[in-house]
């Protein structure tokens, strides 16, 4: 099989694409334009004779020429942070909903069939219902991720009128190796485990009460994976989370962090994030195999290496919440 992964130098992508070339017959084109993903995270597998990496934006349209023979693709290139979406939402609108149309045009022409998305959780909002399903109102509070879910609505709207298969994972707090600590909106696992490593005050939003369904990279990719085999009639939307929130403050006494620092709630946060992912069990036959309790001591085992993360010091998060506050009423 010959994949195409986008934004294979993030996170969840560069996770994704190293999964994908344990088979040794598959092979992988990964774009990236590194605007928030990096080399470091391909370093492992960068000169694979399977894998050829591209420092290209979606929205070029010469991709066309570079991406053809394809069997699937999956669509993790995006931008994330909220603040920066709020401020200059035209740049986000650009990255997030114009580049995905430019793909699938790639993919109408060059004739490629099926597309697996990243999609957000952060598309419902405050919810009403938990656990939150896929029928869940629609409430985008934040240009982020309303071009997330405009990108997912065209995604599907491509799939029905152009025959493309499309898979939309919406994902839940996901964490593990390589995750952001950085950012305004910068993954809690990752930058609380950089503050612990480098010993600063671990520092949490509001009261600590809130609780979020966190889910293993691992967990994630396979997901991806079982969605690019799972034959679909046209399209499908798919939660994907661990279905067990944890709150911020059972993370944080885990940890046992030498100081904790409070610092006021940010609005529009929901309470809870928590997944009902029946359907991803019904359709995928997929489930987190992963524990909170394992990947916490996965995640921990190796401490030292979270000193070399970027670090998020208490000052400049009192700073992103201060902008948060100015630019959100």
């Amino acid at each position: 099989m010959k994949y195409l992964v986008t934004g294979c130098c993030g996170f969840i992508g560069s996770h994704l694409t190293e999964k994908l070339l344990k088979n040794k017959n598959n092979q992988v084109i990964g774009v990236d334009n590194l605007s928030s993903g990096t080399i470091k995270n391909i370093a492992g597998f960068i000169k694979n004779k399977n894998f050829k990496f591209l420092k290209e934006d979606l929205n070029n349209k010469n991709l066309i020429n570079k991406l053809k023979n394809i069997d699937c693709v999956f669509h993790l290139a995006a931008l994330s942070d909220i603040i920066p979406s709020v401020s200059d939402p035209k740049t986000y609108f650009k990255s997030n909903v114009e580049a995905t149309l430019n793909l699938l045009e790639i993919m109408k022409i060059n004739f490629i069939p099926k597309i697996i998305y990243a999609a957000s959780s952060s598309c419902y909002g405050l919810p009403k219902k938990y656990p939150t399903d896929e029928n869940a109102n629609i409430d985008t509070r934040y240009p982020y991720a309303f071009t997330k879910y405009i990108a997912e609505k065209t995604i599907i709207h491509w799939s029905e009128v152009y025959n493309l298969k499309a898979i939309s994972l919406r994902l839940f707090n996901v964490y593990g190796p390589r995750v952001r600590t950085v950012g305004h909106y910068g993954a809690v696992f990752g930058v609380f485990l950089a503050q612990l490593a480098n010993n600063y005050p671990i520092t949490i939003v509001g009261n600590g009460r809130q609780k979020r369904d966190f889910t293993f990279v691992s967990d994630v990719v396979e997901a991806f994976i079982l969605s690019s085999k799972k034959k679909v009639k046209k399209n499908e939307i798919i939660n994907i989370g661990c279905g067990k929130p944890i709150s911020i403050n059972n993370l944080v006494k885990i940890l046992k962090p030498n100081k904790i620092r409070y610092i006021p709630k940010r609005p529009g946060e929901p309470e809870m994030t928590f997944a009902s992912i029946k359907k991803a069990k019904k359709i995928l036959g997929w489930g987190p195999k992963v524990s909170f309790q394992e990947g916490i001591k996965f995640m921990v085992q190796d401490l030292k290496n979270w000193k070399k993360a970027p670090l998020w010091t208490s000052k400049k998060i009192r700073v992103a919440t201060k902008e948060w506050f100015r630019f959100i009423r």
